[in-house]
């Protein structure tokens, strides 16, 4: 059969005439790519050197051949063997629309890029890559779906999640911080740790996780896409909470740029000028008049003189001062 026929009856199979990097059209089916080789690169290991091949002879097959994928033996899975992947980084939902155009293409074409799964217990898999191809293909009503079988640690699933959504670069930032943080906080990983294996600068990783520590509803508008990264980090210039969130909801409200949000966090954080105090200008006379009640009264005296009139100020600062006044102004 030649090259040419063998794919057709490829893609027939609902598998890829060149083992794997075929992907569904439409926008979904951008979304699916997989990343070039420079931006792998970029990204640090990558999902084929994090974890070596295996081959699970024991996985469920479907009749027809496997199809192979980078040397990875790919099985087809019943979808209600299938598990949800607790180690998901996107907290919100998929988008329908995309979910709706993926489904329309698996429907086409059938499942060109296998999702990558691990075996669980009770003869079942979860899910680590490919949820929303398992989705699509569930709306679709279909019985299975190509997958590649990996034995995998926890830690190994979580960092596969993640980097195959930072390749996608479908997380928000908060998504993106909160994963960070669980890589941290659950498997003891520094912030230069989670840079090496994730492909991003340690500075980048140490700034995601400082927006966890924004108010709650600043977090929020981030999720939504209201707030940019740009505008998360230029609020962490602020301390006062309040002056955060106002100043995230002037953002939205004004489509501030992010240059123009640091220019307000610069004039928010500069101290007020202190008030000049007006140097005072005394007659002689009256400048005298305050000395010599002073060396009377053995404290400070001001007297304030408009054109003859005017107060008199004492302060005194204990209450022998105060005695001490008063017994020297006459009265006991």
């Amino acid at each position: 059969m030649s090259g040419f026929a063998q794919g057709a009856q490829a893609l027939r199979n609902g598998e890829s005439a060149d083992s794997g990097h075929g992907l569904p059209v439409g926008r979904s089916f951008l979304q699916e790519l997989p990343m070039t080789v420079e931006k792998r690169k970029a990204l640090g290991r990558g999902l084929e050197t994090l974890l070596p091949p295996r081959h699970v002879p024991h996985a469920p097959v479907s009749t027809t051949a496997p199809a192979r994928a980078h040397g990875d033996e790919v099985h087809h899975i019943p979808l209600d063997q299938l598990e949800h992947n607790p180690y998901q980084t996107r907290s919100s939902s998929p988008d329908p629309v995309a979910l709706a155009e993926l489904a329309a293409s698996i429907k086409a074409v059938g499942v060109l890029q296998p999702i990558v799964v691990r075996p669980v217990s009770g003869g079942h898999y979860q899910v680590i890559a490919g949820e929303r191809r398992w989705q699509a293909s569930q709306s679709m009503g279909l019985p299975t779906i190509p997958a590649i079988v990996r034995h995998v640690s926890n830690e190994q699933a979580m960092e596969m999640t993640i980097i195959e959504n930072l390749q996608r670069e479908d997380l928000n930032p908060m998504e993106q911080a909160r994963a960070f943080e669980r890589l941290g906080r659950e498997f003891g990983l520094t912030q230069e740790q989670i840079a090496q294996r994730t492909g991003k600068e340690r500075s980048s990783v140490a700034n995601y996780l400082r927006l966890l520590k924004l108010p709650p509803a600043v977090q929020t508008m981030m999720e939504k896409n209201l707030l940019s990264l740009g505008h998360g980090k230029a609020l962490m210039g602020l301390e006062s909470p309040e002056e955060i969130e106002r100043l995230a909801r002037r953002i939205n409200e004004q489509a501030l740029s992010v240059r123009q949000t640091e220019d307000a966090v610069a004039r928010m954080s500069q101290p007020p000028a202190p008030r000049a105090e007006k140097e005072r200008i005394l007659d002689p006379n009256v400048r005298e008049a305050e000395k010599t009640l002073e060396r009377s009264l053995g404290v400070r005296v001001t007297i304030n003189d408009r054109k003859g009139k005017g107060r008199i100020l004492i302060e005194y600062s204990s209450l022998e001062d105060f005695d001490r006044i008063m017994e020297a102004l006459g009265r006991k």
